[in-house]
């Protein structure tokens, strides 16, 4: 269900300029880097891309909604890591991207792990904006 406006409490705001060969900042400040598409792309690989970028935002969001879920079935999740790959290709109209989530929990079992990573992917914003509209895989490592 989507929010509404008056429910907002933060609003990140970036300027793109360039494109995928350009720059992007914030208005804040905090944020400002070169992009440029990948080798693998045809780019030099100077600088990040937006899919380095989308998978950082991701990943933080992940874990962020890990902590809320152990938090909420009392397990700990002190030391654990979320990785997020992106990956880009052609499809049918023109690119697309897809999602490998992976998160490492050492101090819960197998199956709570694999439970938690499945509750989170419920309740992260990013799994909730993206699903139906791209391939995010999740799994406990």
């Amino acid at each position: 269900m989507p929010i509404q406006s008056k429910d907002v409490l933060y609003t990140a705001v970036a300027t793109a300029e360039g494109g995928r060969d350009g720059r992007v900042a914030t208005d804040d400040g905090k944020l400002d880097v070169v992009v440029n598409p990948p080798k693998e792309m045809g780019g030099n690989g100077a600088g990040t891309n937006p899919e380095q970028l989308f998978a950082a935002g991701y990943s933080a969001c992940f874990q962020g909604a890990l902590g809320v879920v152990a938090r909420n079935e009392g397990a700990d999740i002190s030391g654990s890591t979320v990785t997020a790959e992106v990956g880009i290709g052609k499809n049918d109209e023109g690119f697309g991207i897809l999602v490998n989530i992976t998160a490492k929990i050492p101090n819960v079992d197998a199956a709570t792990a694999k439970d938690l990573v499945e509750k989170a992917h419920q309740v992260c914003p990013y799994s909730k904006a993206t699903r139906g509209n791209i391939e995010v895989n999740v799994a406990a490592a």
